[in-house]
């Protein structure tokens, strides 16, 4: 029996503009469990986004409950959210956020030291972190107008990853990357799940999506469909391909 790490209970997100109100998610219900890559898709202005940033406790809900690791985030003030999110989660953006005025050895460590962490082991654990992703001694020193966009969203990834989190939030961490830098993301996402890592990611494209273990497809703010794909291997690639694309029509992607 898989662990429920996050749940959302008539999850309701709406926007006021005026006079109008824009309801983004409608008494949504979800379960999340530990050591699955579970994918959020939809079509454009579905409330994905919107679902991940809730779900992270970055963004509060009208109504509806929130759970995270048995945790109520409603009525967490700022701070208890905060320590909460330090405590339990990682963050990957399509916008990358470096620091600009430091190197990638340095971005990686603010997030380490955040947690109070030893220097000396903190830095260890960023020099094996950069290598596993493929970078090299020379780009630890490199700042980020000096990386390529892949290498700095595989910086973003360390420093996600370097307190290891229970849970990996990412929102379409490969939507401004080429096709060869999106796959050497890709790949270390992979790993990360192979490795046991729970991850919750947005996406609208399919070549991403297909690295997932499980699709939930978002439709006006409400869940349409769920698909279990089981662990990503190249050599399943076609299968799973096929199943994820009769999945979305199923879905009117």
């Amino acid at each position: 029996m898989k662990k429920v790490i996050l749940e959302a209970d008539k999850l309701c997100k709406s926007f006021q503009t005026g006079d109008i109100t824009q309801h983004v998610l409608k008494n949504l219900d979800l379960k999340v469990y530990e050591s699955d890559f579970t994918v959020i898709m939809g079509s454009s202005g579905s409330g994905k986004s919107t679902l991940l940033y809730t779900l992270s406790g970055m963004d509060t809900p009208t109504m509806g409950s929130l759970s995270l690791y048995d945790t109520a985030l409603n009525g967490l003030n700022n701070d208890q959210l905060a320590l909460l999110r330090r405590k339990y989660c990682g963050f990957i953006f399509q916008s990358i956020h470096l620091l600009d005025t430091m190197n990638t050895m340095d971005n990686v460590l603010t997030s380490a030291l955040l947690t109070e962490r030893d220097r000396s082991q903190a830095h260890e654990t960023a020099v094996r972190l950069l290598t596993q992703v493929g970078l090299s001694e020379a780009d630890f020193q490199k700042f980020p107008n000096q990386l390529s966009g892949g290498e700095q969203q595989r910086v973003a990834i360390v420093r996600a990853i370097i307190n290891q989190p229970k849970l990996l939030f990412a929102d379409e961490p490969t939507g401004a990357l080429n096709s060869l830098a999106s796959t050497k993301v890709l790949d270390e996402f992979t790993r990360l799940h192979r490795e046991g890592q729970s991850i919750l990611m947005v996406t609208h494209d399919i070549k991403t999506a297909l690295r997932g273990s499980r699709i939930i497809y978002l439709k006006d703010g409400s869940i349409q469909g769920d698909l279990e794909l089981g662990n990503y291997t190249s050599e399943d690639r076609e299968h799973r391909t096929q199943k994820l694309k009769q999945f979305l029509g199923e879905m009117g992607w």
